[in-house]
C-alpha cells in the first residue's frame, strides 16, 4: 500500500471513528474559548468561529501605539474578584499568575474625587459634606425621621457608591430605598466595629454585610439584586492582569488544536434531530456547516439577527427578553501621569456629569511612552447617550466635562490619542446581561431558561450563568455546556426552563 493510501485510511479510519464528536462553537470570547479548550481534553473535535476581526469579546485590552511597549487599558473586562475561582484557575493553567496585581478601585484612593451637590471634594474630604447631603434627602424622605452619626454615615457613603455604579434609571428609585426600612435596621446594629478613617466617619460596607446578613432583608428587591455589584466593584480585594486581561483570551486560543477563525459571522442556525447547521458568512460568500453538536455564546441581541430554525415558543422568548446594559468607556493616553503629582496613585474618581467614573489604571508601558488614562466609564442610558455619538464628539465632550476636574488636560501637548468603546452599539455585544429588580428565584429561572440547550444547540457566555456581566460567569457556563455535551443522550431533550428531562419533542 502507498503511503498516499495509508494515509487516505488512516483519515478515514479517524472520521469513522470520531463521528458524533464534531463541534461548532460560535465566538471566540472566554466563553467559547474555554469551551473549545475543555471539549478538546475530552477528544471532541472543535472549530471556532468567531464574527469579529479579533477574538476575546469582552476582553478587550487596547495598546497605545505602533510597536509594544506601549501603555495600556481595558476597554472590557478590567477586574476580577478575588472569590472568582474558575477564573483564577484558568489564569494559573495559562501560566499567568505570577501577572496579579491587585485592582484599585472606586473610593480606595484618598486623593481621588468625588462629585456632590456642592461641587467636587477628595475622598479623604468628602464624609462632612456627604453626611450633610443625606440628612437633607433624608428630610425630603421622611420628615420628622433622625438618626445617629454613624446610622448617617452608612447611608450617606452608600448614596455615593449608588449615584457612582447605578445606572440612571435606578439611582433615584435606589436613593429613595435607603432612606427606609434598611436605615431603621442599622440604626438597631452597634456600627463601631465597622468605622474607618481618622474621623471614624466612614463606614466599612463590606463587614459590615459580612457580619450582619440579615440587613438585607430591609433592602428592597431592586436594591438587594444591585447590592452585589455594589459590594463586589467596590471591594478591595480586587485583582488585574498585569500587562492586559487579552492574555488568558490569548493563551487559551494558543491552546486550541482546531481552528479559531475570525471574520466568520453566523447567520443562521437550523437544529436537525441528529446535528446543527450553521449558515455561515465570509466577506460576500455564505457556507454551511453541519456539526453534531454546537455551542454558541453569542450573545442573545447578536443570536435575535440570526435566521433561527427548530426553536421553541420559550427559547425564542428568552432570547428576546434578556436585557442588556450598555456600557460606553473612554481611554487618554497621556504624555505625563499628571494625576500623580497631586497624589492619586491609582483607584477611581467619581466624575459625575456624563462621564460618570474616571479610573487611573497602574503604569505598566515603557518609560517615555505615556500614560493610560480610563477618563470615563459609563452604563445604562449615560453609556447609550456616548454610544450613539460619533466618536469624534464623544471623545471631546469626555475631555472637556473632565478637564473641569483635571485641567492639566488641556495643556498643551498633553492628550496623545483617544480612544472608546460602546459595548451597547456593538454588533456582537449589545452590553452585558444585568437581572437588577428580579428576586433569587426570578433570576435563577431566567438562567436556567437562557442556558437550555435546543436539541443539540447548548449555549454559554455571562448571560447564561449566575455570574452575569462577569468572565466567571462566561467560564462558569462553558463549563456547564461542556459537562452537557458530556451527558447528552439522543432523544432525550430538556426543555422546561426548570431542566428537567422531557419526552423528545414536547415544548
Amino acid at each position: 500500500m502507498s503511503d498516499a493510501s495509508a494515509s487516505w485510511h488512516v483519515h478515514t479510519f479517524e472520521n469513522l471513528e470520531r463521528r458524533g464528536r464534531r463541534v461548532l462553537v460560535i465566538g471566540a470570547g472566554v466563553s467559547g474559548l474555554v469551551a473549545a479548550y475543555e471539549l478538546e481534553r475530552r477528544g471532541f473535535d472543535v472549530e471556532v468561529l468567531e464574527g469579529n476581526t479579533r477574538i476575546g469579546g469582552r476582553i478587550h485590552t487596547h495598546r497605545f501605539g505602533q510597536r509594544p511597549g506601549g501603555p495600556t487599558v481595558e476597554l472590557g473586562a478590567m477586574r476580577i474578584p478575588s472569590h472568582h475561582a474558575h477564573t483564577l484557575e484558568y489564569i494559573r493553567r495559562m501560566g499567568l499568575d505570577g501577572k496579579l496585581r491587585a485592582f484599585s478601585t472606586l473610593l480606595s484612593e484618598e486623593n481621588a474625587f468625588l462629585h456632590t451637590d456642592r461641587g467636587f471634594v477628595r475622598i479623604r474630604d468628602a464624609a462632612r459634606t456627604l453626611g450633610r447631603d443625606f440628612r437633607h434627602e433624608l428630610e425630603r424622605h421622611r420628615p420628622g425621621h433622625h438618626h445617629d452619626d454613624a446610622t448617617v454615615a452608612f447611608g450617606a457613603w452608600l448614596t455615593a457608591i449608588v449615584d457612582a455604579i447605578a445606572p440612571p434609571d435606578l439611582r433615584e428609585a435606589l436613593r429613595g430605598d435607603l432612606s427606609g426600612r434598611l436605615l431603621d435596621m442599622v440604626a438597631r446594629v452597634d456600627l463601631t466595629g465597622h468605622l474607618r478613617g481618622p474621623a471614624r466617619d466612614r463606614v466599612d460596607l463590606h463587614s459590615l454585610f459580612a457580619a450582619h446578613p440579615e440587613l438585607r432583608a430591609g433592602c428592597s428587591a431592586r436594591l438587594n439584586s444591585f447590592l452585589d455589584d455594589i459590594l463586589t466593584e467596590t471591594s478591595p480585594d480586587l485583582l488585574r492582569l498585569h500587562g492586559g486581561m487579552d492574555q488568558l483570551t490569548d493563551r487559551l486560543a494558543g491552546r486550541i488544536r482546531g481552528p479559531v477563525t475570525c471574520g466568520r459571522r453566523v447567520t443562521g442556525l437550523d437544529v436537525q434531530g441528529d446535528h446543527v447547521v450553521a449558515h455561515v458568512r465570509a466577506g460576500s460568500r455564505t457556507t454551511v456547516r453541519r456539526a453534531d453538536f454546537v455551542v454558541c455564546t453569542v450573545p442573545f441581541p447578536a443570536m435575535r439577527r440570526m435566521r433561527l430554525n427548530g426553536f421553541d415558543r420559550d427559547k425564542r422568548a428568552v432570547l428576546r427578553d434578556v436585557v442588556y446594559c450598555p456600557a460606553t468607556k473612554v481611554a487618554v493616553l497621556c504624555r505625563t501621569p499628571f494625576w500623580r503629582e497631586s497624589g492619586i496613585q491609582g483607584g477611581a474618581s467619581f466624575t459625575g456629569g456624563r462621564i460618570r467614573q474616571t479610573y487611573y489604571p497602574a503604569p505598566d508601558g515603557e518609560p517615555g511612552r505615556g500614560a493610560a488614562l480610563l477618563a470615563s466609564y459609563t452604563i445604562g442610558d449615560e453609556a447609550a447617550r456616548l454610544g450613539r455619538m460619533s466618536a469624534r464628539r464623544r471623545h471631546r465632550l469626555v475631555l472637556d466635562e473632565l478637564s473641569v476636574v483635571h485641567p492639566e488636560l488641556l495643556s498643551p501637548g498633553m492628550v496623545l490619542d483617544v480612544v472608546s468603546m460602546a459595548w451597547g452599539h456593538h454588533p456582537w455585544t449589545g452590553g452585558c446581561t444585568t437581572r437588577w429588580g428580579k428576586n433569587a428565584a426570578e433570576c435563577e429561572e431566567e438562567r436556567l431558561r437562557a442556558a437550555r440547550p435546543v436539541g443539540r444547540l447548548f449555549f454559554a457566555g455571562e448571560h447564561c450563568s449566575k455570574a452575569p456581566a462577569w468572565i466567571e460567569g462566561a467560564i462558569e457556563s462553558a463549563l456547564e455546556a461542556v459537562q452537557a455535551i458530556e451527558r447528552f443522550e439522543p432523544g432525550r431533550r430538556t426543555t422546561e426552563a426548570t431542566g428537567r428531562p422531557n419526552p423528545a419533542g414536547a415544548l
